[in-house]
């Protein structure tokens, strides 16, 4: 679509694909395997059932980032300033403080990596509670964009299962092998 985006509506993240999903899990299992992960966090929406997916393999739980604060949350909680690629907004992003402990090794889950601030995002929420960040996982990242290049630079373990070099709606997608 125009403005880089890719619409993956009909298996990933409107329509589901749950053999994919399954698998999407088994792969970040295996490639985190070492890693000692203790708790999965991830954004909400769309990194939700992929978190909770590969959770089943690690047998860990899943917190999620809310965007935005309801009436019955807690309110001792950690936060963080996130942009939005996809929707073009900025928010915070909160955690309550009861779900990530400095004991914790944590594995960020997402769906897509564009220009990374929502990862950034997560990664702020896992510093401020002590915790140690044991990785990153994305199902699709744009390596047109600058977010993985950031999170490398900042020695984040980033693993990301399908790499884009380049979209257009007139040439397709070209993948990197």
């Amino acid at each position: 679509m125009p403005g880089s985006i890719l619409n993956v509506g009909s298996f990933l993240n409107q329509q589901v694909d749950i053999g994919l999903y399954n698998e999407i899990g088994r792969e970040f299992h295996r490639r985190f395997a070492d890693a000692g992960v203790s708790r999965i966090l991830t954004i909400e929406a769309s990194g939700i059932g992929i978190a909770c997916i590969t959770a089943q393999y690690f047998n860990v739980p899943v917190v999620f980032a809310r965007k935005f604060r309801a009436k019955n949350l807690d309110t001792n909680l950690y936060s963080a300033e996130v942009t939005s690629y996809t929707h073009g907004i900025d928010y915070t992003v909160t955690v309550p403080k009861r779900f990530l402990a400095k004991e914790d090794s944590v594995l960020l889950i997402d769906d897509f990596l564009a220009n990374g601030c929502a990862l950034e995002g997560l990664t702020a929420l896992v510093e401020v509670a002590g915790a140690r960040l044991a990785g990153a996982g994305v199902v699709i990242e744009k390596g047109f964009q600058n977010g993985g290049k950031r999170l490398r630079e900042k020695n984040i373990r980033l693993e990301s299962l399908a790499l884009i070099d380049s979209m257009s709606p007139e040439k397709g997608i070209s993948f990197r092998d």
